[in-house]
């Protein structure tokens, strides 16, 4: 018997020996905030696992625009997701977006500033969409475009665009995406400028009605200081090697690896009525700039 409780004593003192062991091997590790030089940030639990308050510095960005000590990113993790709001910033300081998180996925309220501190954008981001209702604005503090967004990111229902003053531009309903109803446009003065009927996102073109301001609506100086985009000589129309000299009336334009880069009525080569495709470095689709009368008039997410 007493034999049995001695082996039973030599396996406890083993097993503790291996769990000091392991603990020794496995520390925690931390920073103090360099604001205050008291409390911890980035902590790495025993299990290697991100805990709590994160900053990450521009040390951790290499090769940008961040000062070593500037805070590019601030936000808490939990077991190594991200979790809550996090904010990131402009290489000067200012804050750039606030988005919320949900097990490590943007899920909730999101809010993006221009720099000079006004809001550009704000929303439910969902699933890497916007999702519900959704505003973007003007750098002077006007709302720009007022949409709502189905759960596949979609553009669904009545959609909006606003002139800088505040004065309404586009009124339409949108159905998964695309126009679908009577769409109209407005003047700067208010007056109505043109209605067209869509369906699935094709135009009706017997429905088309257009109507003269009450006031003029642009002064040539103005239309030549706005945001304009022309066809470029890398891209092309269909069956052509190269775009055209010049190009007046309905086209689409492709780039070299054949995505969508242009879709509209053409004056002369510059784009009037349709819209702008933009890609990053890797061909993925990033935006879609909308133009109405050769003037650049917002972005909208693509579908």
């Amino acid at each position: 018997m007493l034999r049995s409780v001695k082996i039973l004593s030599i396996k406890k003192i083993l097993a503790l020996s291996l769990s000091l062991t392991f603990f020794a091997g496995s520390s925690q590790t931390f920073e103090l905030d360099p604001v205050n030089k008291k409390d911890t940030i980035n902590i790495i639990d025993f299990k290697g696992m991100k805990q709590k308050h994160w900053v990450v510095f521009g040390r951790n960005k290499p090769d940008t625009c961040f000062a070593k000590t500037s805070r590019v990113e601030d936000g808490f993790y939990g077991d190594n997701r991200k979790k809550g709001i996090w904010t990131s910033f402009f290489c000067s300081g200012n804050v750039y977006k606030k988005i919320t998180f949900q097990n490590g996925r943007p899920d909730g309220y999101a809010i993006i500033f221009h720099e000079n501190g006004k809001t550009a954008e704000e929303g439910t981001w969902k699933g890497n969409k916007w999702s519900g209702p959704y505003k973007n604005y003007y750098d002077n503090g006007q709302v720009q475009q007022e949409f709502t967004f189905n759960q596949a990111g979609k553009r669904e229902g009545v959609q909006k665009y606003y002139y800088s003053d505040g004065t309404k531009q586009i009124e339409g309903n949108w159905q998964n995406g695309k126009e679908n109803g009577v769409v109209t446009e407005y003047h700067p003065d208010g007056s109505v400028k043109k209605t067209v009927d869509y369906t699935n996102g094709n135009a009706d073109v017997a429905s088309i009605k257009e109507f003269k301001p009450k006031k003029p609506v642009i002064t040539t100086e103005e239309v030549a200081s706005t945001k304009k985009v022309v066809a470029s000589k890398e891209e092309t129309v269909p069956g052509d090697t190269k775009t055209p000299t010049m190009l007046n009336g309905y086209h689409v334009l492709f780039n070299k690896d054949r995505q969508k880069t242009k879709d509209g009525t053409f004056k002369d080569n510059r784009l009037m009525e349709g819209k702008n495709y933009i890609y990053d470095k890797n061909g993925i689709l990033t935006e879609i700039e909308i133009y109405k009368n050769g003037v650049f008039v917002g972005t909208t997410q693509p579908d």
